[in-house]
C-alpha cells in the first residue's frame, strides 16, 4: 500500500514455503510441506529455519489474494477491472489471464523503466483507455490488455 514494491516482493518470497525447500538441505531444515503455508519460521538457534504450524484453513487463499491484488495489482471493483501494480523494479514484464464468466482478459504489464508502481498507458485491443479501467462484460470475447508502467 505504501508503494514499496521491492519490499513487497521480498516479503512475499520470504513467507512462500517453496522458497524454503529448494534444496534437499533446506527441505530437511524446514521440515514442512513446500505446498502448505506455515504460520512461522523458527529463529531459535537450535531450530533456525524450521517451519512451524501449518495447514491453517484459508491462509494460502489470503496469501494468493495478497499477491494477486497487492503486488500484481489486479483489482475488480464495482464491475470494473483495473491493474495497480506494486512490483519489484527488476520485473520487466508479467502476464495475468483473468476469466470473467465467458470473457477472457489477457493482461500484459510492461515495466521497461524499472518502476515499483504507477501506470503510464493502458490499452485494450490496441485502443488507449484514459481512465485506466474497463468494465467487465460477459460477451465471450477475448480482450488483450497492455499496460505500460
Amino acid at each position: 500500500m505504501l508503494g514499496f514494491g521491492d519490499k513487497a516482493v521480498e516479503f512475499a518470497e520470504l513467507i512462500n514455503p517453496i522458497e524454503h525447500t529448494k534444496t534437499k538441505e533446506e527441505a530437511k531444515k524446514f521440515k514442512l510441506e513446500p505446498y502448505v503455508m506455515e504460520a512461522d519460521i523458527y529463529t531459535n538457534k537450535d531450530l533456525m529455519g524450521r517451519g512451524g504450524w501449518n495447514w491453517y484453513t484459508g491462509s494460502s487463499s489470503w496469501y494468493f489474494k495478497a499477491i494477486i491484488e497487492s503486488i500484481l495489482g489486479l483489482k475488480i471493483r464495482n464491475g470494473f477491472l483495473s491493474v495497480e501494480p506494486c512490483i519489484s523494479k527488476s520485473w520487466k514484464e508479467y502476464e495475468i489471464k483473468y476469466k470473467y464468466k465467458t470473457t477472457i482478459y489477457q493482461i500484459v504489464v510492461k515495466n521497461q523503466d524499472g518502476k515499483n508502481t504507477g501506470i503510464d498507458k493502458f490499452f485494450v485491443n490496441g485502443n488507449e483507455v484514459k481512465d485506466k479501467k474497463i468494465p467487465l462484460c460477459d460477451d465471450g470475447r477475448i480482450y488483450n490488455v497492455q499496460i505500460f508502467m
